[in-house]
């Protein structure tokens, strides 16, 4: 019980010093300078795969549409054409009459991510320069090209991505999540910002201009990845580009109905993690302080003043990403669920090592050991 107690008490300190960087990491990234605006506006086409109707879907489009922007165009592709977000698709093309669009039919991909064979579609009949790929379940504030625009106007820079603010469906479950990817998700890509440098990229958000995508072969190289965001900012940085995190915050839509399918979603990306940054996976154990304070208040009483340190450097780094950076009103409200969040977070980083397969719209995936996935057959239901 004392090498239990004494290996909790380490990752304690860990976990504490981790949410220390947190808080650094944050502040850094407020204290960026606001870029200097391009002599001249690049035509921007904006790459939407789609699939289904996701919640908000006509909204979230819209957003697009709606840009303050001088020079941009809108491409939607989907999978079929009896696929339900075509008649979403035009709904808002027939709102936004003055806005250039086009709507895709792609048909099924040669590899196993429909997503990438959607952009891959859309970037070849692209006419702009900058290329902005957006998930369906995001919306976006009117000034965001205009920011976009001029982050990858500096020198050197070849993408930029955004973090993004969680907005959570009505079900206590999609909170709990979006507690957690307004926390614990936001804070770990600050971290690596700060340590590292930004060599990822995150899939709400990804702007990246065209010359960089040709010198990297193409979006069409992703097409194994279900982490393709990830792929994609390793693959800038690989050819000597920097990559951005972006002054811009997004939202992000999510619905996870039940707790079925909140642990469904957040196992596969678990999954995706371990097999995409294997030791970076391993490295997680650190960001857990809850669930490592209160283990350890549980074995060993007397040394409950780690174990509220633990939770307090928690709380303020919690405080820092979702209040400072994200000025998310979510995490103020349902604080109290943030332990639960914790815990079931941890449980999932567990369960992340173990297993190598998904499903996902409707089909069965392996991951590879080196990121990639292949299909292993149809499923009846996700």
């Amino acid at each position: 019980m004392t090498a239990v107690a004494t290996a909790l008490a380490v990752l304690a300190i860990c976990s504490i010093g981790y949410c220390a960087l947190v808080l650094v990491a944050s502040w850094r990234y407020r204290q960026v300078p606001r870029v200097a605006l391009p002599a001249a506006w690049p035509r921007v086409s904006v790459l939407k795969p789609l699939a289904g109707v996701d919640e908000g879907l006509e909204d979230n489009l819209a957003s697009f549409f709606a840009q303050a922007y001088p020079a941009f165009e809108i491409l939607c592709a989907v999978g079929g054409a009896n696929d339900p977000a075509v008649a979403v698709v035009e709904r808002v093309r027939r709102a936004f009459p003055e806005v250039s669009s086009h709507l895709l039919v792609v048909g099924e991909p040669p590899y196993p991510s429909p997503k990438v064979h959607s952009i891959a579609r859309l970037e070849a009949i692209a006419t702009g320069d900058l290329l902005v790929i957006s998930d369906s379940d995001v919306r976006v504030p009117p000034t965001l090209l205009h920011s976009l625009a001029a982050e990858l106007s500096a020198p050197g820079v070849g993408l930029s991505t955004c973090a993004s603010r969680v907005v959570p469906g009505r079900s206590v479950w999609a909170r709990v999540e979006a507690l957690g990817l307004n926390t614990e998700f936001v804070g770990g890509v600050l971290v690596a910002r700060l340590i590292e440098g930004m060599r990822f990229a995150l899939g709400p958000i990804m702007a990246v201009r065209r010359e960089v995508v040709r010198q990297i072969g193409g979006l069409d190289v992703l097409g194994a990845y279900h982490a393709d965001d990830f792929r994609l900012g390793q693959l800038v940085a690989a050819a000597g580009w920097q990559v951005c995190l972006s002054a811009a915050i997004v939202e992000h839509r999510i619905d996870a109905p039940g707790v079925r399918e909140s642990l469904r979603h957040r196992l596969r990306w678990a999954r995706s993690t371990r097999c995409s940054r294997p030791w970076g996976y391993v490295g997680q154990v650190f960001t857990y302080p809850v669930p490592v304070a209160l283990l350890l208040w549980a074995v060993r009483p007397a040394w409950w003043p780690l174990a509220v340190a633990a939770l307090v450097v928690r709380a303020a780094a919690a405080w820092a990403t979702a209040g400072s950076v994200l000025h998310d009103p979510l995490t103020r409200r349902w604080w109290p669920l943030l332990p639960l969040q914790d815990v079931v977070s941890a449980a999932c980083w567990i369960g992340g090592f173990f297993g190598r397969d998904m499903t996902w719209r409707g089909h069965r995936y392996r991951f590879l050991a080196d990121g990639r996935v292949e299909r292993i057959a149809a499923a009846m239901s996700e």
